[in-house]
């Protein structure tokens, strides 16, 4: 029983570490920006990338009623002036907004969007005006770090539009709020019940032992509720990605558990055996090494469990973004966003740590991130092929950690879906249908639809030619008098009928860290190199 104890205690520090357990951030305030919803409004001239895989096309009118759309009407010819004759007629009151020449895409959906916990220091505020300058207007909270009830709260608010906010699923953490551990069944089809008594969406999973896993699971997916795990090798030599799928697991995060699956040679990893999972050096490094211990592709045993899981029509949220700075620590780390958008907490929560979550920096160097470059070569090999096989890939960036910044951190996990293999429509769909279809909404959001919400994104840029576009600093362009400008950034996010200048949004971030910097007398610095001014660090 102590041992079972002691497991517990275990996981719970895991949980703590990785969604903050309930260690809570300040509240988004009530709404001060946004304009609508109206009775009617008409959105002009536009070119659709509707986000079923279809190709671009336009000038477009779009009708949209309060939060609804109700006519998508193509009124024209590219580059032929527009007949006014063929365009939806506005009525006195109707707004119109026109958008002509720009391109609008379906409100992307991230599917590992943590609003952040004490640790990282980032008000809900923060956090959701990134999410929406980025044009994200959905989020899936895996493990509702700051509690449930928290984290309804803010979900109901947000569908009330009483703040500016995406909109929230809440997949609390498995065992979250019990009082002892879960170690029968009959325990976790209890706490699973309660669970979506309390108004949770889904649950979000770590492992447990077999018959716990088993029950929770299928329990869950009786109630009709969705699902995540983050396999954890804790427990993923017992129980991986396969027997999850089995028992209703609808989606799995990351990669963990997927390479153990693929396993011919061994049954668990190849740990050294000085291996501690508490040491994050430990785990990351090995991690690294994990792919190819794994079936090779093509392989017999690839197939079968590719095979099933297309078969279970499983979702996987691959999350690439998130481990970036495994292959180029420098790239994540000097990303150009973190000088005004970084808030000081959340850049010191990243330094090297043998405490923080993530930032496991101790002594990485080349070696680490060539053995990451080769494990993400057989990583992205698996999802290509199996979105190119009818699978569900979708986009989640679990920023917070790593040096992976809400909103810009989703704009990186499309560009890596790209060097995945994926093409720029397929990229654009898994951040939107596939998303929705995964949450279970895609009868609500996902694509440019008449009957569905209006969850939208505008610009002035094309994005399927280059998804640097979409990061809210743009993208680098030197024009015909060979001047440096930038280009892009999404102009306009309507969530649910409301119209935000995704500008001012991002805007009001800079100020927010740029308060908070003057506040601490706080300057950005790079691990182990001497203060600057006199500023802190």
């Amino acid at each position: 029983m102590k041992q079972l104890t002691l497991r517990f205690l275990f996981l719970c520090l895991l949980t703590l570490l990785y969604a903050n357990s309930q260690a809570q951030v300040e509240k988004a305030p009530n709404r001060s920006e946004g304009e609508g919803q109206f009775n009617r409004m008409i959105i002009r001239g536009v070119n659709i990338i509707n986000g079923t895989g279809s190709p671009m096309q336009g000038p477009c009118d779009v009708v949209v009623e309060k939060n609804k759309i109700v006519q998508i009407k193509v009124v024209g010819y590219p580059g032929v002036p527009i007949d006014p004759k063929g365009r939806p007629k506005a009525n006195p009151g109707d707004k119109e907004f026109d958008c002509s020449g720009m391109y609008m895409l379906p409100g992307f959906v991230d599917m590992h969007g943590h609003i952040g916990g004490d640790s990282q220091g980032t008000p809900a505020e923060y956090v959701f005006k990134l999410w929406l300058g980025h044009g994200i207007t959905t989020i899936r909270d895996p493990s509702a770090g700051n509690g449930l009830d928290w984290t309804l709260d803010q979900k109901h608010r947000s569908e009330k539009n009483e703040i500016t906010a995406p909109r929230i699923m809440a997949y609390t953490a498995f065992g979250m709020g019990s009082k002892e551990a879960i170690t029968t069944a009959e325990q976790a089809r209890a706490w699973v019940d309660e669970n979506a008594k309390k108004g949770a969406d889904g649950i979000k999973f770590f492992g447990a032992r077999p018959e716990v896993m088993d029950a929770a699971l299928r329990r869950n997916k009786e109630l009709g509720l969705r699902s995540a795990c983050h396999h954890a090798q804790l427990d993923v030599a017992r129980w991986n990605v396969l027997n999850s799928a089995r028992a209703g697991l609808t989606s799995m995060e990351h990669w963990y558990g997927l390479p153990e699956a693929l396993f011919e040679n061994q049954t668990v990893q190849d740990y050294p055996a000085d291996y501690n999972y508490g040491n994050e050096m430990n785990r990351f490094q090995e991690a690294g090494n994990l792919w190819k211990q794994a079936a090779k592709p093509g392989s017999k045993r690839w197939n079968e469990v590719m095979d099933e899981l297309l078969k279970l029509d499983f979702t996987i949220d691959p999350t690439f973004n998130i481990y970036e700075a495994n292959r180029d620590l420098m790239l994540a780390r000097r990303a150009e966003w973190h000088e005004e958008y970084t808030i000081p907490q959340l850049w010191r929560f990243y330094q090297p740590s043998r405490i923080s979550h993530g930032s496991h920096w101790h002594e990485w160097g080349t070696e680490q991130e060539v053995a990451w470059k080769e494990n993400y070569k057989l990583w992205m090999t698996f999802v290509n092929e199996y979105k190119n096989r009818g699978g569900r890939v979708t986009t989640g960036s679990d920023s917070g950690y790593i040096f992976q910044l809400y909103g810009f951190a989703f704009i990186r996990e499309l560009e890596l879906l790209r060097e995945a293999g994926f093409h720029p429509l397929e990229v654009i769909r898994a951040a939107t249908l596939k998303g929705a279809e995964a949450l279970g909404l895609s009868d609500k959001i996902g694509s440019i639809e008449v009957g569905k919400l209006a969850d939208l994104v505008i610009l002035e840029e094309n994005p399927l030619k280059n998804l640097k576009v979409l990061y809210g600093t743009g993208a680098i362009k030197l024009t015909e008098e060979n001047e440096v400008v930038r280009v892009g950034g999404v102009k306009y996010t309507i969530k649910d009928g409301v119209i935000y200048d995704a500008k001012k949004l991002l805007a009001d971030v800079r100020k927010i860290v740029a308060e908070a910097k003057k506040k601490e007398n706080f300057e950005i610095f790079q691990p182990g190199m001497e203060k600057k001014s006199g500023a802190k660090h």
